[in-house]
This record gives C-alpha cells, sequence and structure tokens, in this order.
C-alpha cells in the first residue's frame, strides 16, 4: 500500500485529531479519518493504477485517456464505479506513468450544482500536469514518485532560532548575475550556491516561498496583458509550478519538474536552510460562477464552494470563490495536500494565505476549535512542521489576529501596525504638531506581543513583520505617503491606502542629501526593530538593500524588473546589508533577544526573558510614562532563563524622536558593564565594541537604537 494511504488508514483508527472542544464535522468521530476518502487520486500497484475521485452529487464519473502529444485525441473513456460515501473508483492499466488524462462528470442540474459532461477536468489529486494550447486546456498526468533524498534530513530549526526570509522563485533569481542565465528564474537557480552564499551571509534560515502550487492567471489579467506573478490563483494543490522549472526540466515532463523541486530542497537543507511554501487552499483558480472551470466546480460544486441555498457563492477571500472546509472532502483535500508536501516533497513549514477562511464552520463562523485547524496541528505525518497563520480573511468576522490554536504560529499585523507608526507616521505627524503616542504600545509589540498571544502560545506565536510582498517595500515606506499602482492597470484603485508610511519630505526619489539620509536611518530602526523584537521575525527579500517598487505597493501582476530582484548594489545598500546581517547575528549569539515563553512576574519560567524597562534617566518607568505621548524614549534590560544554552543580558535602547537625548545607563543588580553591539545611527556597522559603565551618559541622536550586551 502507498505510504500515504497506509498513514491515512493507521489515522482513521487513531484518530488524533479529535478534540474536547473540537465539534466533527459530521457523524460520531472524526469524520477526517474517514477511510472512504483514504487513496483518492492515483495509486500505481503492479503495473496497474486505480484513480479514486470523491463527488457525492455526481450521477457519473468518466475517465479520459490522451495521447502523449496531442492533449486534444482522446484515446479511451472508461466509466468509473461508485463506491460508498460518494467515492467513484476505477481500476485500469492504461494508467501508466506519463498518462495524460482528465474526468469528466454529469449529475443533477439545481441550485449550487454546475455539472457539464463535456468538460474536461483535472483530478483534484494530480501529482502531475499538462497544459495545452488554450487557458483552460490542462490534463492530468501520472507521475511515479521517487527521488534519492541521498540521506539529507529536514534541518528542524527551533522556532525561537528561525529567521525567516519571504521570496519569489522567479524573483530571487531572475537577475543574479552569479547564477547561470539558464537557472535564472527556477527552483534550481533558487539552489545555486550563489543565493546561498546570500543566505548564509545575511543569517536567515528560512525560505519563505511565494505560492508554487501549480497556478494560473486570471482571464481579465490576461486580456490587459498581465499575469498573476504572485501565484495566488491555484489551479492545483498537489503539483509544482512547471513555470518555475528550467527549460530542459518542462521539456522532459512533469516529472523532472518534480524533481528538480526536490533537488531544490535537498540542496538547500544540505545547506542548512529550511523550506516553507505560502500555500493557498482559501480558494481556486476558478473563481466565481461562470469563471474558468478546470476541477473542483465540475466535480462537485455544490460540496467543494461555499454557497447559499440558491447556490450563490460566499466569497470570504476577496477572489470569487471559498473552498468549503465544513465539508469532509475539502477539508481532507487541504490535509492530504499538506502531508505530501511535508513528507515526499520534505517541506519544513507553511504559510496559510487567508488562513480564517479554513477555520470557518457550517455556518460560515470561524472558530478555532474547527476539525481542520485541529487536524493540522495535531496531525502525526505533519509533527515538527511550522505552521503560520495569515489570520484574516475578508468576510464578517474575518480578522482573526491572536485567535489560532496552540501550536499555530500568526502573521502580527498589529506588530506591523505598531511599528510603522512609531518609525515613520507618528514622526510624520510630530513635524507638524508633536508626537500622538508614547512608547507603551510600541515596547508591547518589542516585548512579544503579550496582549495578543496567552501564556500558553507564548511569543513565538508572532510572526513579526514590517513588510511583506503585499505592500510597500522596507525603502518604499519610508519613501513614499501614497500607492503608485498605475502600472497595474486599475487607475489606482487597487492596493491598500493606509500604508503607515512617511517620505521625510519628497515623494520618491529625491537628491536631497539630508532626506535620504533620514530615509537610510529610518530603515536601520525598522530593521533593527524586527531583528531585536520577541516573536519570530520575518524579513521580505530585498529590504535588506532597501529595494524599491517604485511606490507600487500590489506588484501581484508585475512579473518584470519592477518586482524582481536587483543584485547590483549602490555604496548605502550594502551598508544596509551589513547591518542587516550584524542584527541576525546577534540575534543568534543573544537568547534574550528570543525568549521561547512569557516571563511572569515573581515566577522562574525557563526559555523566557526577564526585562525591566527603564526611562531615559536610568529610571524604573513608572506607569504615567508608558502611554504619554511626550515620552517616546525607553530602556530595557532582557536576562534569559535558559535550560540549554547559557545565561544572557542586554540593553536595548530606543528613541523615537526627532530631537537628540541623553540617555543614562540603568543600575541594574549583576550589571558591572555594557558593551555596545549596534547602532542605528551608524551608516555602516562599527566593528569597535566601546565598554560603558552603568551610570554612564550616552548621547543618542534622533530616531535612534542602540544595543549592548550587558556583562
Amino acid at each position: 500500500m502507498h505510504l500515504l494511504g497506509l498513514l491515512a488508514r493507521i489515522l482513521s483508527l487513531m484518530c488524533p485529531h479529535a478534540t474536547d472542544a473540537a465539534t466533527p464535522m459530521t457523524g460520531d468521530s472524526c469524520s477526517l479519518c474517514s477511510p472512504a476518502l483514504d487513496d483518492l487520486g492515483i495509486r500505481l500497484n503492479d503495473g496497474r493504477a486505480t484513480l479514486r475521485v470523491w463527488s457525492s452529487d455526481a450521477s457519473s464519473v468518466e475517465l479520459v485517456i490522451f495521447d502523449e502529444t496531442d492533449l486534444d485525441w482522446e484515446t479511451a473513456q472508461l466509466e468509473l464505479e461508485q463506491r460508498a460515501d460518494g467515492v467513484w473508483e476505477i481500476t485500469t492499466d492504461l494508467l501508466q506513468p506519463g498518462t495524460r488524462y482528465a474526468l469528466r462528470a454529469d449529475g443533477p442540474h439545481n441550485a449550487g450544482s454546475t455539472f457539464n459532461p463535456e468538460t474536461l477536468l483535472l483530478d483534484p489529486y494530480a501529482r502531475g500536469l499538462a497544459q495545452g494550447d488554450g487557458y483552460e486546456e490542462w490534463r492530468s498526468v501520472v507521475i511515479e514518485d521517487g527521488f534519492d533524498w541521498g540521506g539529507i534530513a529536514k534541518p528542524r530549526t527551533p522556532m525561537d532560532r528561525t529567521v525567516i526570509y519571504e521570496g519569489h522563485v522567479k524573483g530571487l533569481t531572475k537577475r543574479h548575475p552569479d547564477v547561470p542565465p539558464k537557472l535564472h528564474g527556477t527552483y534550481a537557480g533558487l539552489a545555486h550556491p550563489a543565493m546561498i552564499e546570500h543566505f548564509h551571509r545575511l543569517g536567515v534560515t528560512a525560505v519563505e516561498l511565494l505560492p508554487v502550487h501549480a497556478f494560473a492567471s486570471e482571464p481579465r489579467l490576461l486580456e490587459r496583458g498581465l499575469t498573476n506573478y504572485w501565484g495566488y490563483n491555484t489551479l492545483n494543490f498537489f503539483t509544482p509550478h512547471a513555470a518555475y522549472a528550467t527549460e530542459d526540466a518542462r521539456k522532459a515532463g512533469p516529472e523532472a519538474v518534480l524533481a528538480e523541486f526536490k533537488g531544490m530542497v535537498k540542496l538547500l537543507h544540505q545547506a542548512g536552510l529550511e523550506v516553507i511554501l505560502d500555500v493557498v487552499y482559501n480558494h481556486t483558480n476558478e473563481e466565481g460562477i461562470g469563471g474558468p472551470r478546470t476541477s473542483l466546480r465540475g466535480i462537485d460544486n455544490a460540496r467543494y464552494y461555499r454557497q447559499q441555498p440558491d447556490g450563490a457563492y460566499i466569497d470570504t477571500t476577496g477572489c470569487g470563490n471559498t473552498l468549503n472546509t465544513a465539508t469532509d472532502a475539502a477539508a481532507r483535500l487541504v490535509l492530504d495536500s499538506l502531508r505530501y508536501w511535508a513528507n515526499e516533497m520534505q517541506i519544513d513549514g507553511f504559510r496559510f494565505d487567508l488562513a480564517t477562511a479554513l477555520g470557518r464552520d457550517a455556518s460560515n463562523a470561524y472558530t478555532p476549535d474547527h476539525p481542520l485547524l485541529q487536524a493540522i496541528r495535531t496531525d502525526p505525518a505533519l509533527e515538527g512542521t511550522k505552521l503560520i497563520a495569515e489570520p484574516w480573511d475578508v468576510g464578517l468576522g474575518g480578522w482573526q489576529t491572536g485567535n489560532f490554536p496552540s501550536g499555530w504560529s500568526e502573521w502580527n499585523d498589529r506588530y506591523r501596525d505598531r511599528v510603522r507608526n512609531f518609525w515613520l507616521s507618528d514622526i510624520d505627524y510630530a513635524r507638524r504638531a508633536s508626537a500622538p503616542t508614547g512608547i507603551g504600545g510600541f515596547a508591547n509589540r518589542l516585548a512579544g506581543s503579550a496582549n495578543t498571544y496567552s501564556d500558553e502560545r507564548g511569543p513565538l506565536a508572532s510572526v513579526n513583520f514590517v513588510t511583506s510582498h503585499d505592500g510597500f517595500t522596507l525603502h518604499d515606506l519610508v519613501a513614499y505617503d501614497v500607492k503608485h499602482n498605475e502600472a497595474n492597470g486599475e487607475d489606482n484603485r487597487d492596493g491598500a491606502d493606509l500604508n503607515r508610511s512617511f517620505n521625510h519630505g519628497a515623494e520618491g526619489p529625491t537628491d536631497d542629501p539630508a532626506i535620504l539620509t533620514a530615509r537610510r536611518k529610518a530603515m536601520r530602526n525598522l530593521l533593527g526593530t524586527l531583528l531585536l523584537s520577541a516573536g519570530v521575525p520575518m524579513l521580505t527579500a530585498g529590504d535588506e538593500v532597501g529595494r524599491t517598487q517604485r511606490g507600487n505597493n500590489n506588484a501581484y501582476c508585475q512579473d518584470s524588473a519592477l518586482s524582481w530582484l536587483s543584485w547590483d548594489h549602490e555604496p548605502w545598500q550594502q551598508d544596509l546589508l551589513a547591518h542587516a546581517s550584524l542584527l541576525t547575528r546577534l540575534r543568534a549569539e543573544n537568547p534574550a533577544l528570543r525568549p521561547v515563553k512569557f516571563a511572569r512576574l515573581g515566577e522562574h519560567i525557563p526559555n523566557a526573558s526577564v526585562m525591566d524597562w527603564f526611562d531615559q534617566t536610568g529610571d524604573t518607568m513608572d506607569a504615567e510614562q508608558w502611554n504619554d505621548p511626550r515620552n517616546r524614549t525607553l530602556q530595557y534590560v532582557a536576562a534569559s532563563t535558559p535550560d540549554t544554552e547559557s545565561f544572557n543580558r542586554v540593553l536595548l535602547m530606543v528613541h523615537g524622536t526627532e530631537a537628540p537625548i541623553d540617555v543614562r545607563l540603568p543600575e541594574v543588580e549583576g550589571v558591572t558593564r555594557y558593551v555596545s553591539l549596534w547602532s542605528s545611527a551608524d551608516e555602516r556597522p562599527s566593528d569597535v565594541e566601546t565598554v560603558h559603565q552603568p551610570g554612564d551618559v550616552i548621547a543618542l541622536p534622533g530616531t535612534s537604537m542602540r544595543l549592548f550586551r550587558a556583562e
């Protein structure tokens, strides 16, 4: 029996997903473990193959076989037999490795059903795809999985030591001069020694890739001569996107594409780097009714998509449809896909796009006890896998930051907004009046967002980010007050209007040396905050060198030099990279900066960091100072409580106004000196570690940070 099928049958007996709080979707036991849903898709055995397809409403399902070279030439049509619980099955020797095939399904014509026996459909569990001439001319391909991993295991980097680097497969290498041209923009290019050298120099531990599940561009984009560059428009949940493979692999076929993807993962693992995938299970490329019909809509529209009683789609994603994970088959499709990528593809973690949509129940309300969310975190096949939620969608009650189950981490948009406000929009406002807020909210984010995440989940539930693929780059945050998305062809209506950015006195490019100096320091402050905060930092590719998209904050359809990273860096960009590299090294060397748990007053909590807060005079911060908008300067001493690493203590100074200030180093029991490690005021990091005594006065320039080791 196939490994995943065997595992699924074991799970159906053990039912590890059931919890006291989690109500099964149907029946009296965990319906995700139903044996009826085992082994969907193709399973090869002794020269024959069994195909299993789920459709509870179909009246017939047909297998169509195609010629190897002509995807319009049907060579055979075979009827599948109906089994129990909505499963259709056939065993035949016509399905061999490399065979192109599709499905046809017929069924009732009523509200919610969209069966059409003439439409050719993809197998939802297909491991390979082949594309014909038209937008919807896709065929499933039989794949015989097999790859020599050479004993290379997953790095399994602890979450507290994880530094995530979010990037695009094509954009990362398309313009890299040290990557051979034939590897530009490919899986193989991403694992080239030149890229691995950059990852190591930067100090990141995991590469998080924008969607690599096979996807398609929306017809509306194609009509405008654009394409979906980001890839949030999934065609199939089991197949790597072929366009990111080398030309040789694409010509050789889907198995070669699969091998190239696995080869990339193997080489990155060999270099100690994890691979996290941004996965889009909340919707598919089929859009709203009337959109492309490629798979689920034709197989069982009424069960796979959320709908009103009259068949109108309930769209909580803004993309036309929402996968109905309140049904057993749709939820199991997601779970089986995750198992496949985590095991046969050796992926280390997943970032779930619009994850709130996955946790909506039959009434379309979000619940952290949703069986699928619980199943993902408890499934033995996903043990040790990093799970990161984008904790919102666009439906009613869609914003759920802080409300995912234990075992999940989340993109922390509260962190993003507060950090941007403190260093950018507050400074902008202060130039015209006075700073609108004090430092208390910022300090909370710096310390791990304890007001958002429970003690049980701890600071590592927070994936901290200042930028992501979606929005301004770091450079553009400090160079533009408003978005400039005209190139997207939507009259600048698309993309976020509220960016919490600040151009520092000029919109876009400028030669003013004072403005450029202020922008560079603002970028260093934002990077310093990100990489010195408690939680899991996520750095957006190119921010380490101040990459610009010329003010475009929604470059999802820009497959061009606007979105591809440039590797030709000016001196100030090399200086910024040196800062980022130093900050990741300091984070790794100082466990006080990366607590696993929240500290509690009067208790010894292993792997927490005990934090003491001081004002600019070196005195303990009092309650009034936290929220006083006139007070935007603080010092905090964080002392680790490790159980495996050596004891460590650091002091971080933060000053959030443009006027310089003198800060007195605090008197802390057990601290006899402070060793300077980093300053955001330096254009290039200093190699000199100066030593200071408690009580010494440090002159801080406006809007700056300094880090010390407390000894």
